[in-house]
């Protein structure tokens, strides 16, 4: 509780936001309304699912007048909030996001600002010449465990960055679920995975690197197993009548109707009935009919499940990022920083710091006890700590709280955008020149 008084709102009433997309994401920024009435209120939301917009306006008792079908409805009218939270599909990012800094509201952007660089760039200008604060979704930078990382490194605990290894394990079911049969299976309907699902990670790294520029980048990848010659013999269409379904760790019905057997409807269970509350019959219904119910061998999924980016910035300093699939844990990264002093070590849960003069290691941990309290326990808190940032930012007109802000997302982003062009083009790239190697 500590972090909320010294956050406390320089406002005498709440700040007044507007949620553009009321999926996962958007319903769960909204709950920091619930938690802290007096420093948050949500005041309209635009979704075009009756469902979703419905279930947000009875949450936090949206007047009528103010539930809308499309964001274009809102950024017609005057300006009748303080900020939007953005948290619409990935390749509906930039026009709302410049339109509404357009006309002067402060913004939280889902993750990735947008699928391509000029887009990016069109939304840090808009923000920049309306003079709105831009937090970008980047939710691991307010992780407290990730953030002693760079604390750490700029105390000098472990000396000059020499190289940084980093791995995202995504899981076997969760890449199945969003990235085999999900939205961001495939690349045209959203973006390539290392946007997606990793533009976290080059985040982080590029974090931890500090002032120094990346100046060259290469990255292999390519989808692995999820392939229509890899269905077993015998396999089904769909898993809900399939044969050999129970031989299947990718099994839909494992994945959800399993769970919602065991009374589990939130994530993943809640994404496949985006039209109903989730429960045997709903769920089995998904199965039957919808994209989820489909086998992982036979659906249009075009983006990697296994890709490996290395990084070369000024100075010689070195990384080496992998993003698998298939492993058993969901998102839990890991990751060792290397140093001149000493070698930094992080596993999810702690941070281990060896240091080579005196040969000892110093364990650092963090509490998670406000934001598990509190219900937001989205990226292990990490949800709970951006929203009352960015919350507090607007509050005390304070861009400097924000610590994913416009100009070194971009820098990130393009970064993202310069690793899958090593991958697809089979070359390293030279940053920001555009030389052949």
């Amino acid at each position: 509780m500590g972090q909320n008084r010294s956050q406390e709102s320089k406002m005498t009433s709440p700040v007044r936001v507007i949620v553009v997309g009321a999926g996962c994401r958007g319903a769960g920024y909204a709950q920091f309304a619930t938690i802290h009435p007096k420093r948050m209120k949500v005041v309209a939301v635009a979704d075009p699912r009756k469902f979703a917009r419905t279930k947000l306006q009875k949450q936090h008792k949206i007047e009528d007048q103010n539930i809308f079908e499309d964001w274009q409805s809102i950024a017609e009218l005057e300006k009748f909030a303080d900020a939007v939270l953005i948290c619409t599909p990935d390749r509906i990012h930039k026009d709302p996001a410049v339109a509404f800094a357009k006309k002067g509201y402060h913004i939280l952007l889902e993750k990735p600002m947008a699928t391509s660089a000029e887009e990016c760039r069109a939304i840090v200008e808009a923000c920049t010449q309306a003079g709105v604060m831009l937090s970008v979704g980047h939710v691991l930078r307010y992780d407290p465990l990730i953030h002693e990382i760079k604390v750490l490194i700029d105390a000098g605990a472990i000396g000059d960055v020499i190289h940084i290894q980093h791995l995202e394990p995504v899981g076997f079911y969760h890449f199945a679920h969003s990235f085999v049969r999900g939205n961001w299976r495939n690349e045209a309907e959203s973006s390539f995975a290392l946007l997606a699902k990793s533009c976290h990670d080059i985040d982080l790294i590029h974090h931890w690197a500090g002032a120094r520029r990346c100046v060259k980048v290469s990255s292999f990848g390519s989808v692995s197993h999820f392939r229509k010659e890899k269905k077993p013999t015998g396999a089904g269409d769909r898993c809900i009548d399939c044969s050999v379904e129970g031989n299947c760790p990718y099994s839909a019905c494992k994945i959800y109707l399993n769970s919602v057997k065991k009374g589990h409807t939130g994530w993943p269970v809640s994404v496949i009935c985006p039209n109903s509350v989730p429960d045997i019959e709903s769920v089995t219904e998904a199965l039957k009919t919808g994209p989820y119910g489909r086998c992982v061998y036979d659906c249009d999924n075009d983006v990697c499940s296994n890709q490996v980016v290395n990084m070369e910035f000024e100075g010689g300093l070195t990384a080496a990022f992998t993003m698998v699939a298939f492993t058993e844990e969901i998102c839990q990264r890991k990751t060792t920083i290397y140093g001149s002093r000493g070698e930094l070590s992080y596993n999810g849960s702690e941070i281990r710091v060896f240091d080579f003069l005196t040969q000892r290691s110093t364990k650092h941990t963090a509490s998670w006890e406000a934001a598990k309290h509190y219900g937001m326990s989205g990226h292990g808190g990490a949800d709970y700590h951006l929203i009352n940032t960015f919350i507090s930012a607007v509050a005390n007109n304070d861009p400097s709280m924000i610590r994913s802000g416009p100009e070194e997302t971009l820098i990130s982003h393009l970064l993202v955008f310069e690793a899958e062009r090593s991958r697809v083009e089979n070359r390293v790239v030279y940053c920001g020149d555009g030389a052949r190697s």
